[in-house]
C-alpha cells in the first residue's frame, strides 16, 4: 500500500492490543518513514521495543493524551494518526466516571486540537459498539468522543486535517476479552462465570479492524464513520464452543452492560449506505452524498441479535 509512503503516523495507545497488532501488520506490508507509539506505559513501552529489537522506524513517546501539551509536541512533523487510547473497561467507568471522561473526552479534543495545529493530513479515531445508543458511561464517552472527531472538520479550517471515525465490536482474543478468561478459568479448573447465556456481541479480528482503518483513511474526506459487516455470536453457544461439558456459573449482568450491543441506531441508519464489506455513516452536514449511494432500507438498525450472521460452532472452533 503507496498511501502512507515516506509518512509519519503516530498511534495513540499505541501499545494496546490494536497498536501491537497494527505495527506487526506495517512493519510488513506498508511503506512508511516512521511510527510514532504514544502511550503511558513505560513497562509496555520497553516490551514492544525489545520485540521488534529497537527497529530505526519505530519511535516510543510516554505521554497521557490528558496532557495537551505533551500532543502538541509528538504530534509534531506526523502526517497520519490512529487514536486509539481511551478507558474501556465497563463496569470500572461506572464507579470511577470522571476518569472516562477526563480520557475518552477531554483527551479526544487535545488529541483534535493538537491535530489541527500541527497540520496533521488525516486522523482515525477508533470506536466501539458501545458507543451506539450507550446506556452506560464508557459507551457515552466513546459517543461524545465519536462526535467530537466528526466535528472537527467544521473548525480544522487552512490546516486541512481530516477527522474519521471506526467503530467495531468485540476483538477475538484482545486483552482482557472474554475468550482468554473463560480459557484462563478452566486451566484453573474454575467454572465459567457468565453473565448471561443469551447475549449476543459483535466479534471480529483484529486483522479486520485493521483492515477498516486502512480503507477509512484511503476513502474518507471527513466526517464518515465507517462500520464493518462482522458475525455476531451468543455467549452461550461460545462456552458450548470451548467446552460443552464444563461447569457454568451465572453471574447476571454487570452495571452499565446491555444484553444485546449494536453498531448503528435507527437514527444513523438514516444517514447509512452499504458500501460492501462495511457501512458508512453520513453526519447529517453531508446528507448530499447520500442522494446517489447504495442507503440502507428504511428503517435498518445494526444490532447483534438481529444480525443476518451469526457464528455457528464449527466457526467458534476453527477461531479457537
Amino acid at each position: 500500500m503507496t498511501f502512507f509512503k515516506d509518512s509519519s503516523i503516530l498511534i495513540t495507545g499505541g501499545t494496546g492490543s490494536f497498536g501491537n497488532a497494527f505495527i506487526d501488520y506495517a512493519l510488513q506490508h506498508l511503506d512508511f518513514r516512521r511510527i510514532i507509539i504514544f502511550s503511558r506505559d513505560e513497562l509496555k513501552q520497553y516490551e514492544m521495543k525489545s520485540k521488534y529489537q529497537n527497529d530505526q522506524r519505530l519511535r516510543f513517546f510516554i505521554g497521557d493524551i490528558r496532557e495537551s501539551s505533551r500532543l502538541d509536541r509528538a504530534f509534531s512533523g506526523v502526517d497520519f494518526i490512529i487514536h486509539a487510547a481511551a478507558l474501556k473497561q465497563v463496569d470500572t467507568a461506572e464507579y470511577n466516571p470522571y476518569e472516562f471522561v477526563k480520557t475518552n473526552v477531554l483527551g479526544s479534543q487535545n488529541v483534535i486540537d493538537a491535530a489541527i495545529n500541527n497540520k496533521v493530513k488525516k486522523v482515525v479515531a477508533l470506536s466501539t459498539d458501545k458507543a451506539s445508543s450507550p446506556v452506560n458511561l464508557y459507551g457515552a464517552t466513546k459517543l461524545t468522543a465519536d462526535k467530537l472527531f466528526i466535528s472537527g472538520n467544521h473548525y480544522s479550517g487552512s490546516s486541512g486535517t481530516n477527522f474519521s471515525v471506526v467503530r467495531y465490536g468485540n476483538v477475538i482474543n484482545s486483552r482482557g476479552s472474554v475468550i482468554p478468561r473463560l480459557k484462563q478459568l478452566k486451566s484453573e479448573g474454575k467454572p465459567f462465570t457468565v453473565t448471561n447465556m443469551s447475549m449476543t456481541r459483535f466479534w471480529l479480528t483484529l486483522d479486520l479492524a485493521i483492515e477498516l482503518v486502512l480503507k477509512a483513511f484511503e476513502l474518507s474526506s471527513g466526517g464518515e464513520l465507517y462500520v464493518p459487516k462482522i458475525p455476531s455470536l451468543q455467549i452461550g453457544d461460545l462456552v458450548k464452543a470451548i467446552d460443552p461439558e464444563w461447569p457454568v456459573e451465572l453471574m447476571g449482568i454487570r452495571p452499565g452492560e446491555k444484553l444485546h450491543e449494536e453498531m448503528i441506531s435507527l437514527d444513523e441508519g438514516r444517514r447509512t449506505i452499504d458500501s460492501g464489506n462495511h457501512y458508512i455513516v453520513f453526519p447529517e452536514s453531508q446528507s448530499e452524498k447520500l442522494a446517489t449511494r447504495n442507503l440502507v432500507p428504511q428503517g435498518f438498525r445494526y444490532s447483534s441479535d438481529t444480525n443476518p450472521h451469526f457464528m455457528t460452532l464449527a466457526e467458534m472452533g476453527m477461531l479457537l
